[in-house]
């Protein structure tokens, strides 16, 4: 059966204005924080070197901010996601997401499947991960590693 190979992105996080965020529902305050990063594309490959799967605006948005009197931290996680004539299985395993201080990781995110029902169509993914203030402020970037699967090629 082909296979996906894992493979991994950084995305450089820096600080940003909290500008375009309401769609994340985003309380303002006056200590609101947010970091965001960006990589336009990114492909992952079958085991024997052609494409099967492909990721495309991966955005990363830190944010730190109070909600009822309770601070948090939180990283949203959104791409698109496309199956080059690939179709994922039933209970994919998804990816993981590593937040990281320079060289010292601070954070493992995972998410256990992603949205992609059918092959050949591009699909919106959203996912949030609850993470320490510290490990908030301290970020610098995350390692995006789509993880290895099996898949069925069309």
């Amino acid at each position: 059966m082909p296979a996906l190979q894992e493979t991994r992105t950084v995305v450089a996080l820096a600080p940003a204005k909290p500008a375009g965020l309401a769609d994340l529902g985003l309380p303002l305050v006056d200590s609101t924080a947010v970091k965001k990063g960006r990589v336009h594309e990114y492909l992952q490959l079958l085991t024997d070197g052609k494409i099967g799967r492909r990721f495309q605006d991966i955005r990363i948005i830190a944010l730190k901010t109070v909600e009822a009197g309770v601070p948090s931290a939180k990283v949203f996680v959104q791409f698109e996601v496309f199956g080059d004539n690939t179709a994922a299985p039933t209970n994919g395993v998804g990816f993981e997401a590593v937040l990281f201080a320079g060289e010292q990781q601070l954070a493992s995110l995972s998410s256990s499947s992603l949205f992609l029902p059918y092959a050949n169509f591009w699909y919106p993914n959203r996912f949030v991960f609850e993470v320490s203030i510290a490990d908030f402020d301290q970020a610098d970037r995350l390692d995006f590693i789509a993880k290895a699967e099996e898949v069925r090629t069309l």
